[in-house]
């Protein structure tokens, strides 16, 4: 037996609920911010993503840019061969008129150049001068023609060579153009694929941590509902002590509820994919979607044991119903009661709302036995 010293030291059952209850909403805090912290990774991983997505749809355009410049690559060879055989057919024309015209000069040299009179007047006859005339006359005509088609070779082969360093030039350009964007994306689609990595590493850690708090939230709430059987048990002995005739379903439940608001579930009990991204997680309720204000009636009749602000349930009511079933009521936007209040079934306790971790306005509803969570859809009528 402890000494009186000791015993009165000793915290009172009322007392350790009431450490209990602040450590569950401690633990239920932290995992609130936890989640949030999730929430954040999963957005800048999905963001991410979505550039490196960017990169490599821009990385596929640019391949599709370079199959192109292949095609014209080849347009171009083919160019360059057209242009070379032009070139080798200019280089020959010029050859033969410079040939021509070094003959001529030779001819010149060699027998002197006789002045054009001077053939008419060697004529010694009209006939021969009307002959020698259209002779002199083609050779004119013969020789302007090399001098102008010299020329014109000149000009050609200037031109084909002009034409053909000027595709060289676009060719190479190309080339270098094609190199510069397939490295530069090449490195840009590196980086961010390191940082999808590293940032899917970080999501898979937080969502690790969360699922971990999540276990240790639900031990709190676990060690939490025993404390408050406890005390249930150690008032129906004293009920017993004194005689009274104690019935804890009287104005509590034999393990079947009525619907503590009309709407349609949104979110079964069990596994589901974690709404805000990370690990699938355990749903330990319904979710029941209904406009912000909605009325929140009492499943049963019970004794409110927390009616405030808890974690991700944000405004949350646990209402202990005897026999060891309670309720839950979580995201309510009011509380319309307040800790150790009676209350009897279809009694207003709370209006739906979006608090805490919460996507959208809807009630979340527990049903707990021994503190455990039973799905409550078998138990609802």
């Amino acid at each position: 037996m402890l000494p009186a010293s000791a015993a009165a030291s000793a915290p009172t059952l009322e007392q350790r609920i009431a450490a209990e209850r602040a450590k569950a909403q401690e633990m239920q805090l932290r995992l609130h911010a936890k989640r949030v912290e999730l929430g954040e990774a999963t957005l800048h991983y999905s963001d991410l993503r979505h550039q490196l997505d960017q990169t490599n749809t821009a990385i596929d355009e640019v391949n599709g840019r370079i199959d192109s410049l292949a095609a014209q690559q080849e347009s171009t060879q083919r160019r360059i061969a057209w242009n070379a055989i032009q070139l080798e057919a200019a280089q020959r024309s010029l050859r033969l008129h410079d040939d021509l015209l070094k003959r001529r000069l030779v001819n010149i040299y060699e027998y002197g150049d006789l002045s054009y009179v001077d053939a008419l007047i060697a004529a010694r006859s009209f006939s021969e001068f009307v002959e020698r005339w259209e002779d002199l006359r083609l050779l004119i005509a013969a020789n302007q023609r090399a001098v102008r088609a010299r020329k014109a070779a000149e000009v050609r082969v200037a031109a084909v060579e002009a034409d053909l360093e000027t595709t060289r030039l676009q060719l190479q350009q190309e080339e270098q153009a094609q190199d510069e964007a397939r490295s530069q994306l090449g490195s840009l689609a590196d980086e961010r694929r390191n940082l999808v990595t590293l940032a899917g590493i970080r999501r898979r850690n937080v969502a690790t941590e969360v699922a971990e708090m999540e276990d240790l939230s639900a031990a709190e709430e676990a060690s939490l509902e025993r404390l408050i059987l406890e005390r249930e048990r150690e008032l129906e002995s004293a009920q017993r002590a004194a005689g009274i005739a104690g019935s804890a379903d009287s104005s509590g439940s034999s393990g079947m509820f009525s619907w503590p608001v009309t709407g349609t579930i949104t979110s079964p009990f069990g596994w589901r994919s974690n709404p805000f991204g990370g690990a699938p997680e355990f749903h330990q309720g319904l979710d029941i979607a209904a406009p912000s204000g909605t009325t929140v009636t009492a499943a049963a009749g019970g004794t409110v044991i927390m009616a405030q602000w808890y974690g991700g349930y944000g405004n949350y009511i646990l209402i202990d119903h005897g026999g060891g079933y309670s309720t839950g009521y979580g995201h309510l936007s009011a509380i319309y009661v307040s800790t150790g209040q009676s209350v009897q079934r279809g009694q207003a306790i709370g209006a739906v709302g979006s608090t805490g971790q919460s996507t959208g306005p809807h009630l979340h509803f527990e049903v707990r036995i021994a503190g455990k969570p039973v799905d409550p859809a078998p138990r609802l009528h």
